[in-house]
């Protein structure tokens, strides 16, 4: 179940929000510019889908999107337990880094922890199936898919270089806590 948990960015261990509801996650999220939102696809999408059937099933979605923020390309990414190179995947991203382009995911499959830092605040977003983030360019954040990770996801570009890690070098994504699917509420 998709879950946003709002700190202090100087204590991990206190939430001051937390919610599964999906209208006061995507209200949170909109007041720092974040867009959160939920898509259905048009046809079923089934274990081992070709990108291309994935695309398929999400095309009116795709396409809007496309046009409303003139992405030239989408692709979809599929990361699996079994991955050989699991570990150097999960690791790419865990520490506090930006983009010079929105980061704008759409989950078909599985799930995914995004941890947003903004004034003084980390917003934990647990995104699940049919969830679609889009993190506004310069925001400062970490994503972890966890120690199995399983996933399929469509990601939208601007540029072939936007979606380059640029890193903070603080500590403060070792200070929060990694995503462990299934964990509690």
């Amino acid at each position: 179940m998709s879950r946003l948990r709002i700190f202090n960015d100087t204590d991990p261990a206190t939430p001051l929000f937390a919610s599964t509801d999906l209208a006061a996650i995507a209200a949170q999220l909109r007041q720092i510019g974040v867009r959160f939102e939920q898509w259905q696809a048009a046809q079923p999408v089934q274990p081992g889908a070709t990108p291309d059937e994935v695309m398929a099933a999400y095309r009116a979605d795709i396409d809007q999107l496309v046009a409303e923020n003139g992405f030239k390309s989408v692709d979809v990414v599929s990361i699996a337990p079994d991955s050989p190179n699991k570990d150097a995947m999960r690791a790419k991203f865990l520490d506090e880094h930006f983009h010079k382009e929105d980061e704008v995911r759409f989950f078909v499959a599985g799930s995914g922890l995004f941890t947003l830092h903004v004034d003084g605040k980390v917003y934990e977003i647990r995104c699940e199936t049919g969830d679609l983030i889009g993190v506004p360019d310069g925001t400062t954040h970490w994503f972890d898919m966890g120690p199995e990770p399983s996933f399929i996801a469509i990601r939208f570009f601007t540029e072939p270089d936007g979606w380059v890690g640029h890193f903070t070098g603080t500590d403060i994504a070792q200070r929060f806590p990694r995503y462990e699917p299934g964990q509690a509420g």
